[in-house]
C-alpha cells in the first residue's frame, strides 16, 4: 500500500512528520478521510482530532482550528496548535475545561464574551478526547 507524508505544522514547530496510511480530519463541511493520491484541496478545519492510521496502527493528535492543505503524495495541517497524547497534561486540560464551563454559565447570565468561552470547552474537550483514546 502506498504512503503519504503527514505534516502537522503549528506556528511555533512541527508537531508530526511521518508516512502515513490515511489521515481523517473535521473540516467546516464534515469529516474528510484522505489517502495517497488523493485529490488536492484546501479546507479550513474545526476544534477535533486528527486520526492517523499508520501500518494497521491509529493515533490521534489534538488539532485545534486551523487548515488542511492536500497534495498528492503530502498533506498539510497548519494548526493554531496541536498536541500529541504524550504531551497532553490532563491536570491542565481539566482546570481549563472547568474555567470555560463557568465561563459558559456567566455568559448565560451576563454579557461575557460567550463564543470564546464555547472555544476554551471545545478545545479543553479536545485534549481529553485525545488524551484518553487507546492509541494502538
Amino acid at each position: 500500500m502506498s504512503t503519504m507524508l503527514l505534516e502537522i505544522v503549528t506556528p511555533e514547530r512541527i508537531v508530526y512528520s511521518e508516512q502515513v496510511d490515511m489521515v481523517v480530519v473535521r473540516g467546516v463541511e464534515g469529516e474528510l478521510g484522505i489517502l495517497p493520491n488523493h485529490i488536492p484541496l484546501v479546507t479550513p478545519l474545526k476544534i477535533a482530532p486528527a486520526k492517523i492510521k499508520q501500518g494497521g496502527r491509529e493515533k490521534l493528535v489534538a488539532v485545534n482550528g486551523g487548515f488542511v492543505e492536500v497534495r498528492k503524495d503530502k498533506v498539510v495541517i497548519l494548526a493554531e496548535s496541536a498536541e500529541l497524547p504524550e504531551d497532553i497534561d490532563v491536570e491542565r486540560a481539566l482546570a481549563a475545561k472547568a474555567r470555560a464551563e463557568q465561563r459558559l454559565q456567566a455568559a448565560r447570565q451576563e454579557e461575557i464574551d460567550f463564543r470564546r468561552a464555547q472555544l476554551a470547552l471545545m478545545r479543553a474537550t479536545n485534549r481529553l478526547e485525545v488524551k484518553n483514546h487507546r492509541n494502538a
